[in-house]
């Protein structure tokens, strides 16, 4: 059996499931950090001919509660007067929606178009430290994820994500988990806590979890207020008392300038 990507521990195959609809591929689980990861994924070109999938029908909704939660978590946790990257940052929409609440964010993402948040990607920041990385939807993603976080270090100590964690009470399989999704191919790294637990263990970090929203960070962070933070139905009440600014029309200037060479 392969070693888990996680930590090393020995794996058990615990199902079989038609990757892409035609590729019959074993998931294997981590005996020790129930991290599950499949065979050797050939099949990731393929699956990626189309950055977003068509199945990804939630990633509107999806951030527009995800920047109330980063808004909330810069003010309360992390200098919001900082820089700070979207990992992954897809469309750019979230890099825009946050700017728009006064927070200085870049996006990164090498698979694709920015959209929404053209001239502000890592090369713009004019630095390649950040005060917070996030990234959204993108750890289920990762073939190695040891070392892609090893790179998000390089950028911000402290990494906000999320990915849906293994249920507790179910034999997991592609019909008892919708999160395994063999249909797209693409979700390749399929966490428990327990694995997050062994990442933050392996850098000495400290992990924070409300559900599907998670925190490795140096820092030590009261609970409660990242509960507060990140819990979508009270994110949002929390956010409505934090003061809202923007950096639209500073945006909108500093284009007309770099676009039109206007002084």
């Amino acid at each position: 059996m392969m070693p888990c990507k996680i930590c090393g521990g020995t794996t058990k195959k615990i199902f079989t499931a038609p990757v892409l609809d035609k590729y019959p591929v074993d998931y294997h689980q981590c005996n020790v950090c129930k991290f599950i990861q499949p065979d050797d994924p050939f099949w990731l070109q393929e699956a990626y001919s189309s950055a977003i999938t068509s199945l990804d029908i939630g990633l509107v909704t999806r951030n527009q509660e995800l920047k109330n939660v980063v808004h909330n978590v810069v003010y309360f946790l992390f200098d919001k007067k900082g820089k700070f990257i979207d990992y992954g940052g897809g469309y750019g929409l979230l890099v825009r929606m946050l700017r728009d609440r006064n927070l200085d964010f870049y996006r990164q993402d090498k698979y694709c178009e920015n959209l929404f948040a053209k001239h502000f990607d890592e090369t713009d920041a004019g630095t390649n430290s950040f005060e917070l990385l996030t990234s959204f939807e993108v750890f289920e993603h990762l073939e190695d994820p040891i070392s892609e976080l090893e790179k998000m270090f390089r950028y911000a100590p402290s990494v906000l994500f999320s990915t849906v964690l293994q249920p507790d009470d179910v034999a997991i399989s592609p019909d008892s988990w919708w999160y395994v999704m063999p249909e797209i191919g693409q979700h390749i790294s399929l966490f428990s806590h327990q694995s997050l637990e062994k990442l933050a263990e392996k850098y000495n970090k400290r992990i924070y979890s409300n559900k599907n929203i998670h925190l490795i960070t140096d820092q030590k962070v009261n609970k409660f207020i990242f509960w507060l933070c990140t819990k979508p139905i009270i994110s949002g009440f929390v956010n409505f008392f934090i003061p809202k600014r923007s950096l639209l029309m500073q945006d909108f200037n500093y284009l007309k300038r770099k676009l039109f060479n206007k002084q």
